[in-house]
């Protein structure tokens, strides 16, 4: 599925634009804070029902406006279908409408049918910079899009981790509390059990897919495991922090270039190597989308080239050109790289 045009109404900082689209690469060129950013990520919520960036929705609404409007005309083949997002301010939440041909869709029915994308946004970098939580929210959310169950035990494991924290909280009787807990871990560990089996499959899949051209990455995972022995070995230290000590929400996962040796790009990786690391994640994400749903996703990349030198930068672009690909970005240069069939939006 093609993505041919959007027409956007109070979002963001667009009142009412309209932009066409290459079927193989567009390049949006611009000084920064003009908009380029706000495009994509009109695209992004247009597709996947939410914007991508860390702020309340309703400044996804043009400021002193009630509603916003988001049409994305659409492809496959010899049919057209518009996708429609309505965005309505309601306090301080929003109110989010789907549509396709003009026939309304609860979300989850509009994200099965409407066309997969994959994002590279600069603050992803986070998932190599920061603290673990970055790294399990990125699997969470990717398992989470293509494995309803995952998300379904995620959820029921979260939900079932705050009660039992609660029991760790208030005891006052060492007995009491053995058997208060009992239920919960069996629950948990059922629910931790198969989110760990799939975290797993998805790091043996991108070890299985470890190479972008000549430079080949690795992830280590660093699981911890909730069940019976480890309940044991870390009661006496459950009751004397009073939470819970063990399980996923406690994992992590390591990223590695592979040279001669092994090098942890948490740690020893420069900002180009970290940056190159998360495209080759996302490459990944497509290769997912591929396998899942037998069709191309859409490529969103969002100033990806900033801080990569010109043969990492001319190496993606020709990795993209199966796809179709909107890309942002400040420099000039880049024109000149892509060999391939584009249009420019210039804002």
């Amino acid at each position: 599925m093609l993505l041919k045009q959007i027409i956007l109404n109070n979002f963001r900082n667009f009142a009412d634009d309209k932009f066409a689209f290459n079927p193989f690469l567009t390049i949006i060129i611009g000084e920064n804070a003009r908009g380029k950013t706000n495009l994509l990520e009109a695209i992004y919520l247009n597709t996947q029902g939410e914007g991508f960036r860390e702020s309340r929705e309703e400044e996804l609404i043009m400021f002193e406006k009630s509603q916003s409007e988001i049409q994305g005309l659409f492809a496959s083949g010899d049919k057209n279908y518009i996708f429609r997002t309505i965005l309505k301010r309601l306090g301080d939440s929003v109110d989010k409408n789907f549509s396709i041909n003009m026939a309304r869709r609860q979300h989850n029915q509009y994200l099965s049918e409407t066309s997969k994308t994959v994002l590279f946004s600069p603050e992803q970098i986070e998932i190599m910079t920061g603290p673990p939580d970055r790294r399990r929210k990125y699997f969470n959310s990717l398992l989470g899009l293509f494995d309803p169950v995952y998300k379904k035990y995620l959820v029921n494991y979260d939900k079932a981790l705050r009660k039992r924290n609660k029991i760790l909280e208030r005891y006052k009787d060492n007995e009491d509390l053995f058997n208060e807990l009992a239920y919960w871990n069996d629950y948990l560990e059922k629910q931790a059990g198969y989110l760990t089996k799939k975290r797993q499959e998805y790091v043996d899949f991108l070890n299985e897919h470890n190479n972008i051209d000549n430079k080949a990455f690795s992830v280590k995972y660093l699981k911890n495991e909730f069940n019976e022995r480890r309940l044991e070995e870390n009661f006496e230290l459950e009751k004397r922090y009073r939470r819970t000590v063990i399980g996923p929400q406690k994992d992590d996962f390591e990223i590695y270039q592979k040279n001669n040796s092994l090098k942890n790009l948490h740690h020893f990786g420069s900002r180009s190597e970290q940056r190159l690391a998360i495209f080759w994640l996302k490459f990944n994400e497509i290769r997912l989308y591929e396998v899942s749903f037998k069709n191309k996703p859409l490529l969103l990349l969002d100033d990806i080239f900033s801080e990569l030198d010109i043969k990492n930068k001319k190496l993606i672009i020709d990795l993209v050109k199966k796809y179709q690909t909107i890309v942002t970005t400040t420099e000039i240069e880049l024109l000149e790289l892509a060999d391939m069939p584009k249009s420019i939006i210039r804002l």
